[in-house]
C-alpha cells in the first residue's frame, strides 16, 4: 500500500519544449510543462472546457528519455509523485512551487 501514498498519473500535452540541465557530478534534470484538460456541460447545455497546468520535473535516466522523445505538443503519459519546495529569490521573496517528479514516461502522440 505504500506505493500508493504519493503517486499522480496525468496524460495531456506538453506545453513546452523540455529544458535540459546537467548539475556538478552529472546530475541531469529536465523541467516541463503538460496541460491536461476536461470538459463537462453546465446546466444552460453550454460545453465548458477547463485546462490546468502542470508543472513536470524529470532526473537523470529519465530526463535523458523525455530529451529524446518529447516536444511541445505531443500527448504523453506521466507517472511520479507529487512535490512541493520553496525557495527565496535574490530580493528575499519566498516562492512556492508544487511539481510532478515523474518516474515513468509514455509518449502517446508526436507532434510531427
Amino acid at each position: 500500500m505504500n506505493a500508493l501514498r504519493n503517486r499522480v498519473q496525468l496524460i495531456g500535452h506538453l506545453g513546452n519544449n523540455p529544458e535540459l540541465k546537467t548539475f556538478d557530478g552529472g546530475k541531469t534534470m529536465a523541467k516541463f510543462s503538460i496541460a491536461t484538460s476536461e470538459t463537462y456541460k453546465k446546466e444552460s447545455g453550454e460545453k465548458v472546457t477547463e485546462t490546468q497546468w502542470h508543472n513536470i520535473v524529470a532526473w537523470n535516466g529519465t530526463a535523458k528519455i523525455v530529451e529524446k522523445l518529447l516536444k511541445k505538443g505531443c500527448e504523453a503519459v506521466i507517472e511520479g509523485k507529487l512535490t512541493s519546495r520553496t525557495w527565496d529569490d535574490k530580493d528575499g521573496k519566498k516562492h512556492y512551487i508544487t511539481e510532478v517528479v515523474a518516474n515513468e514516461i509514455l509518449l502517446l502522440k508526436s507532434k510531427e
